[in-house]
Parts: structure tokens; sequence; C-alpha cells
């Protein structure tokens, strides 16, 4: 149960910080942001993992950087699909 919570809480870290790197306005709740972000760190953790630096002495800086742009890509996907079919139902 105590991982589950820190996913949570890591991901709406990592989506947050995504969210304010980008520029323009994101119409997007809290809920798609932990979302978006969980899959950001899984996927920035699996790059670390790939790039052998998953596992560093202090903060992982490269792994919070996958992650943040990892979230990043699946937000503007996220955002691309749902303004798309926004604009189809007008």
């Amino acid at each position: 149960m105590g991982e589950l919570i820190g996913i949570i809480i890591f991901g709406a870290v990592i989506g947050a910080l995504a969210r304010l790197f980008m520029k323009g306005d994101q119409n997007l709740g809290i809920i798609w942001t932990i979302i978006l972000g969980v899959l950001g760190a899984l996927v920035g953790q699996w790059l670390a993992g790939l790039f052998g630096v998953e596992d560093t002495n202090g903060i992982d800086w490269i792994r919070w950087i996958f992650s943040i742009v990892a979230s990043i890509l699946f937000i503007s996907i996220y955002l691309g699909i749902t303004n798309k079919n926004r604009s189809t139902r007008r």
C-alpha cells in the first residue's frame, strides 16, 4: 500500500513539473496529471535502467529529467487527442 501511495505522489510531482515546463494552457485535471506523471515516471525509470543510471548516489537527476520529458510527451499526446476530439464535436 505504501508503494502505491509513493507512486501516486511521485506521479503528481512529475506531472506537475512537466506541466510547469510546458508552454501554453493545458486543459488537464489533476487526475490526468497524476496518471500521465506516473506513466512518465515509469518510462523515465525504464530509460534510466536502459542507460545504466537508475541507481546513483544522491538525487537521480537523469532519471528525473527522463521522467519529466516522458510526461511532457504523454501530456502533449493526450492534449492533442482530446483537443482534436473537442473540435469535431462543435
